[in-house]
């Protein structure tokens, strides 16, 4: 099942705190996509998942909002 979370318009650390908290709502293996145009989350969300355990499947551009696909660990 994915989950969708749309993190534009907040800026750093929001987008990766509310991210956290929706991730620690699913079962692990459960899939969140995260949607951000706040350009610091190029680092954040990478950084987030690799010291929280959660797998990074996909980041792509749609225009100016990043989407990121998070797998919970």
């Amino acid at each position: 099942m994915t989950h969708d979370l749309d993190a534009t318009g907040l800026l750093c650390p929001l987008p990766v705190l509310k991210a956290r908290k929706r991730l620690l709502a699913l079962s692990p293996g459960e899939v969140l996509r995260l949607r951000t145009d706040d350009p610091a989350a190029v680092v954040d969300v990478p950084h987030f998942c690799a010291e929280a355990g959660h797998a990074l499947e996909d980041s792509a551009e749609d225009g100016p909002v990043m989407v990121w696909t998070i797998r919970r660990g």
